[in-house]
């Protein structure tokens, strides 16, 4: 293993972190215990020191405080534990804290071993000793030429140090302890990391690669591995995917040949016993013209004339047929524009005009209101076209009325309903849902003498299945309406 490596490794960083933790330790509990805190006592009452030597050479100069100075110079011993003697010019004592201050300046001026701390142009501060007790003494020419002394004690520090050593023993003991909690976080935040590492190949084995490893700047093995492990992640994701769109594109492609392949079978069903019926009508016919059944001229052509109504219904209910398969496939898309529905509804209306003028029906439609729709023109044509066709077939005298009403209102979708009303029976309720669906048999409407073919209403179902459209059908007092929404834009 090379050098680099194992710097990196979680071993020797651990190992790392815990050497210079204790070291660390050890090295601020022997500076605080033997030098730095009294060095710091000793530097902060100098620098007191000489700040209130300044402070009363001011008092001295103002003469606003000159009257309360006595006053000042007592708040001040008070405040920082020292006493304090001031000589004029003559050596004549004008301020002093005790008598014990004379005796401690004479000492100092005596004893030649009194150690200068500081000094400067107008100041000097000596440590000194007096009766064992350690003290340090300012000496500072005032800028009125006044003598000051300021006596600061120095022994309560080396007490303090004491108690303090003792004091800091407890915290090295203390601090030892906390080391070992503070190898254990760390401990465990390695191992959290591993944890991390074993949850997401758990979920890995159960195909699940929404997690991933977060790497650290720390580039050890942990991290080395993880990293692997979330690339190969990547990749198992990537291929798993990849093989479920495959299999969902050939699951969707079977699906849609089965659909495909049961709507071939339906169609197929579907006509082959839609058409017996009619088929059986042509050849019977058919054949009765070869055998001269009837040798009149009126017979005969009336025998051509039903073979020929025959193939039309046939021709009718395989185009039918056919547009209703192509508007249940579910890829086909409509050409939706924006028309006027009012026009087409009146186009279709003149187309029937023969039909409404034979039976005698009223019709009740606003012509001139404008209704702007946004669809398959073509397919809403047809959706009007078998609406209109029901209703004309089913229209019967109720209450010496006939007639169709046609109407329009906007929805609260912002979409637009058509109603088709007619006088007539009412439908069964329990049939409401079955006359959508193809060749249904149950209603009148759907009957040979009218030439229904049974697959308008299904075309109208799967038209507005398409648009995702409401559709349906009522029943009044005195007849059926018959309803749907078209989109607006």
């Amino acid at each position: 293993m090379k050098i680099e490596e194992k710097v990196k490794s979680v071993r020797f960083r651990l190992f790392g972190i815990l050497s210079i933790l204790i070291i660390l330790i050890i090295f601020i509990i022997i500076v605080i215990n033997n030098v730095a805190l009294e060095t710091f006592f000793t530097y902060s009452k100098t620098k007191t020191a000489k700040k209130i030597s300044n402070e009363i050479s001011e008092y001295y100069n103002s003469i606003f405080q000159y009257s309360n100075i006595k006053s000042e110079l007592r708040q001040i011993e008070i405040k920082n534990d020292m006493q304090i003697v001031i000589e004029n010019n003559f050596e004549e004592i004008i301020y002093i804290s005790n008598s014990e201050m004379l005796d401690s300046i004479a000492k100092m001026q005596s004893n030649i071993t009194s150690k200068t701390i500081y000094s400067d142009e107008n100041t000097v501060i000596k440590d000194n000793m007096d009766n064992k007790n350690r003290f340090m003494m300012l000496i500072s020419k005032l800028d009125n030429g006044y003598t000051l002394y300021i006596r600061i004690p120095i022994s309560p520090i080396k007490e303090y140090v004491k108690i303090s050593s003792r004091t800091l023993m407890m915290i090295g003991v203390l601090i030892a302890l906390l080391s070992g909690i503070l190898a254990s976080i760390i401990a465990k935040k390695f191992t959290q990391r591993i944890v991390k590492l074993n949850n997401i190949t758990k979920k890995m084995s159960k195909l699940d690669f929404s997690e991933k490893f977060e790497e650290s700047d720390l580039e050890d093995e942990i991290d080395t591995l993880g990293n692997n492990i979330n690339t190969m992640s990547d990749k198992l994701e990537l291929t798993i995917s990849q093989l479920r769109k495959n299999n969902n594109e050939l699951e969707k492609d079977i699906e849609e040949k089965t659909k495909l392949d049961d709507m071939r079978k339906q169609f197929i069903s579907d006509v082959s016993h839609e058409l017996k019926t009619p088929i059986a009508l042509i050849q019977g016919y058919a054949e009765g013209l070869l055998e001269n059944v009837n040798s009149d001229e009126e017979s005969r052509k009336f025998y051509a004339e039903v073979i020929v109504d025959e193939s039309n219904k046939m021709d009718k209910m395989v185009k039918e047929l056919l547009e209703l398969m192509k508007l249940e496939q579910e890829d086909r898309k409509f050409e939706d524009v924006e028309f006027d529905l009012t026009e087409l509804i009146k186009e279709e209306l003149r187309r029937q005009t023969k039909t409404i003028k034979e039976k005698k029906i009223e019709v009740d439609f606003d012509e001139t209101k404008k209704v702007k729709v946004y669809a398959s023109q073509e397919h809403i044509e047809q959706v009007v076209n078998n609406y209109l066709t029901n209703a004309i077939k089913n229209c019967k005298v109720k209450e010496k009325e006939k007639k169709i009403v046609i109407r329009t209102e906007k929805t609260k979708e912002n979409k637009i309903r058509l109603y088709v009303y007619n006088t007539g029976n009412k439908i069964d309720e329990t049939v409401k849902d079955k006359i959508w669906d193809r060749f249904y048999k149950g209603d009148s409407s759907r009957n040979r003498d009218d030439g229904g073919t049974g697959i308008g209403l299904a075309i109208v179902k799967a038209i507005m299945n398409r648009y995702k459209n409401e559709y349906g059908v009522k029943n009044f007092k005195n007849g059926v309406e018959f309803y749907c929404d078209i989109n607006r834009k």
